[in-house]
C-alpha cells in the first residue's frame, strides 16, 4: 500500500515561519537585548549593582509578596474553580466573567480602586484601622494586590481538568465508603494538581514582573515596601539602562526557573499516572 506523504496541516512550513518570527520579534529579541545590555557591565559590576542594599530589600519585598499571594491564589483558584464547575446558582456566569476581570482592568486602574478600598478612610481599610491593622501602603496592601491580578491563572488553570474529570471516579470512591474529603484529596486532587502548579507558576511569574496595580497601594517606602519593577523603573530613568536591566535579568531568571520547576513537576506527574494506568 502506497503511503500518502500528503501533510496533515496545510501550509505547515509557511505556518511554522511565521511562528517563529513572531516569537523571535516578541520574546526573544527583547530578553536578548537584556544580556546586550548587562554584558556592557563587568561581572563585578553587575554583582555590585544587584547585591545594593536597596536591591535587596526590593527582591525580599517582591519575592516575598509574591510567593504568598500565589500560595493564597493556589487555594482560593481552586476553590473557586469547584464553585464555578459544580454548582449552579444564580449569576454564575456573571461570576465566571468577573474572574477574568484583572485580565481586561488596565492595572493603573485596579492600583487606584484598590489603593482606596484599603486605605484607612477606604470602605476596607477602615474596619481594619479599628484593630490597628494597615493594609495600605504596606506589604499586605501588595500582597491584596498581588492576589488581585493573579487569581484568574488559577482559576482558569483548574477549571477545564474539573469540568473533565470523570464523576464515575468519585461514584467509585463512595461505593467503596470514602468520605467526601478523603475523595478530594485521594481521586480528585492528583487529578488536578498539575493544573494547580501550572496557574501557581503563572501567577507567581506574573506576580514578580507586577508594577501598576502594586506601585500606587505599595507606598514604596525603601527597605520596606518598595518593588523591585520601581527600582528598574528608576534605574531607567536615570538612564542607567546596564543596571536597570543587570536587575531586571534576576528577576527574568528566578521566573524561569520556576515555570521551569513547574513543567518538571507536571511532567514527573504525567509519568506516576500512566504509570498508575499500566499497572492497572
Amino acid at each position: 500500500m502506497k503511503r500518502s506523504n500528503k501533510r496533515i496541516i496545510p501550509g505547515f512550513g509557511l505556518s511554522m515561519g511565521v511562528t517563529l518570527a513572531i516569537l523571535g520579534v516578541i520574546v526573544l529579541i527583547p530578553l536578548a537585548s537584556l544580556v546586550i545590555f548587562t554584558a556592557q557591565m563587568s561581572l563585578s559590576d553587575i554583582i555590585k549593582t544587584i547585591t545594593r542594599d536597596r536591591v535587596l530589600a526590593s527582591f525580599e519585598v517582591s519575592f516575598l509578596t509574591a510567593l504568598i499571594a500565589s500560595l493564597i491564589n493556589a487555594v482560593m483558584g481552586v476553590v473557586l474553580a469547584w464553585v464555578l464547575v459544580r454548582y449552579d446558582f444564580p449569576f454564575k456566569r456573571l461570576l465566571d466573567g468577573m474572574i477574568e476581570l484583572p485580565f481586561a482592568l488596565p492595572t493603573a486602574v485596579a492600583g487606584i480602586a484598590l489603593t482606596s478600598l484599603t486605605a484607612d478612610t477606604g470602605i476596607i481599610g477602615s474596619i481594619f484601622a479599628r484593630f490597628g491593622i494597615k493594609i495600605a501602603y504596606t506589604r499586605i496592601g501588595i500582597t491584596v494586590a498581588l492576589v488581585f491580578i493573579g487569581i484568574p491563572f488559577v482559576v482558569r488553570a483548574v477549571q477545564p481538568v474539573l469540568e473533565k474529570l470523570d464523576p464515575s471516579l468519585e461514584e467509585a470512591a463512595a461505593t467503596m465508603g470514602a468520605s467526601r474529603r478523603r475523595t478530594f484529596w485521594k481521586v480528585i486532587f492528583p487529578e488536578i494538581m498539575p493544573a494547580v502548579f501550572t496557574g501557581f507558576g503563572l501567577a507567581f511569574g506574573r506576580c514578580l514582573g507586577e508594577y501598576g496595580s502594586v506601585v500606587f497601594i505599595a507606598g514604596n517606602q525603601p527597605f520596606e515596601t518598595e518593588i523591585t519593577p520601581l527600582i528598574i523603573m528608576s534605574e531607567l530613568q536615570e538612564y542607567d539602562y546596564a543596571s536597570a536591566t543587570a536587575i531586571a535579568l534576576v528577576m527574568l531568571a528566578a521566573s524561569f526557573i520556576i515555570l521551569f520547576l513547574v513543567n518538571l513537576i507536571q511532567i514527573r506527574n504525567a509519568k506516576i499516572l500512566r504509570g498508575g494506568g499500566k499497572s492497572a
